[in-house]
């Protein structure tokens, strides 16, 4: 029996069978600002009404859901100098300082599948989660499991899970030594991880300088192609590349990236390019300028989005981020791409320009898609993010 309704299998077959012709077809679309005020005036997302700015406590100032902002303002925090890195920074984990050659990173990440097989979810969870230790340019050591699980979820199934996450989490030369897990209706999985840094080479997502040049080490697009999925509407030779990509560690680009001057480096996971590029625009006072054409964006991916396809975390990202940025003459469906949430995506770094084609060489021997996207510049007012036609 299909999952999907009569009306809806004829409505995919009727998407289906006009592809071809409506990929190729000059169809009036509309301008960002015209999308823009449709979402406000009908996506609960994307209406202003549903944030607020937090007027107390660490995270003062920042937009927020409005049901956020109801159970953060007011908490009571302590201050501790050895934190140096905490929830008042838009950054990818906590760092606390434990000697003059060691500081502790901390992070956690969970969420519900994004692949039917519990093997690759299981890897693509940990690879996610052990990225924001290499973000900042840690290497991780502990992790801890966390799992929520269905009763009637088979046996087999859960030791496949697990199976993906001590895999991918041996890999990373880190060791799994425990965790928690509860009975819930819809399966759940991630890892909290501790690593190790010293102290005078964290990396920040707030240290970019002006002349930087932007690197980024994995292509854009898969939160678009994990939504396709669901309904059968991308290649499974796409989708399978998505998967390749979810489950290869950010390791790699950590390893070669602490060689060189790096300022800035943050991963590029829920808030999409935009949404990441925006905090470290922000934390850096500093303006981002990305060159379109450089930017590897999967082809099957942006045919996808010039469908209109695309996920829900999109429209968030859009909202938190557009304000932000100046998209020029780029059309829609690449800046949705900009957008699209990405889960395990991967790193965007700020280098010194003396550094950046040695970094760069490096990581195309190194990484799934080294890609030298733009450079930063000193922050002129109004807009953080500038996105140009062609390659700068």
């Amino acid at each position: 029996m299909s999952a999907f309704t009569e009306d809806m299998l004829k409505s995919m077959a009727k998407v289906e069978a006009t592809r071809a012709q409506r990929l190729h077809a000059s169809i009036e679309r509309f301008t960002a600002e015209e999308k823009e005020e449709l979402l406000k005036e009908f996506h609960p997302d994307y209406s202003t009404k549903g944030f607020k700015v937090l007027e107390v406590g660490p995270n003062k100032g920042q937009k927020v859901p409005v049901e956020l902002a109801q159970l953060l303002e007011g908490i009571r925090v302590h201050a501790d100098p050895n934190l140096l890195v905490g929830f008042d920074k838009s950054d990818d984990a906590s760092v606390y300082k434990i000697s003059d050659d060691l500081a502790l990173v901390q992070t956690v990440d969970f969420f519900p599948p994004v692949a039917d097989d519990p093997y690759t979810f299981g890897a693509i969870a940990a690879a996610n989660a052990l990225s924001d230790i290499y973000a900042m340019g840690g290497e991780p050591k502990l992790a801890l499991n966390i799992m929520a699980i269905p009763k009637a979820m088979p046996k087999e199934a859960v030791h496949q899970l697990l199976r993906g996450g001590y895999d991918k989490v041996y890999e990373a030369g880190a060791l799994i030594t425990g965790g928690h897990s509860i009975l819930d209706d819809e399966p759940k999985y991630g890892l909290a991880v501790t690593g190790f840094v010293h102290p005078d080479k964290l990396l920040r997502n707030s240290g970019a300088q002006s002349g930087d040049v932007l690197l980024l080490t994995k292509p854009l697009g898969i939160g678009i192609l994990t939504t396709a999925a669901k309904v059968d509407m991308v290649s499974q030779e796409t989708y399978q590349h998505a998967l390749s990509l979810m489950m290869t560690l950010n390791r790699s680009a950590r390893d070669a990236m602490v060689k060189y001057r790096v300022h800035a480096c943050t991963d590029v996971t829920g808030f999409g390019l935009l949404g990441h590029g925006c905090e470290m625009a922000q934390g850096s006072g500093a303006e981002l300028h990305l060159h379109m054409d450089a930017i590897d964006l999967i082809p099957e991916a942006l045919e996808l989005a010039t469908m209109g396809l695309l996920p829900e975390g999109m429209y968030r990202n859009r909202s938190f981020a557009q304000a932000h940025v100046d998209a020029g003459s780029v059309s829609v469906a690449k800046q949705d791409m900009l957008y699209d949430p990405q889960t395990s995506g991967g790193l965007l770094i700020a280098v010194h320009p003396e550094d950046a084609d040695a970094l760069l060489a490096e990581l195309q021997k190194a990484v799934p898609s080294a890609q030298r996207i733009g450079t930063a510049a000193p922050y002129r007012g109004g807009k953080y993010i500038f996105l140009h036609e062609g390659e700068g």
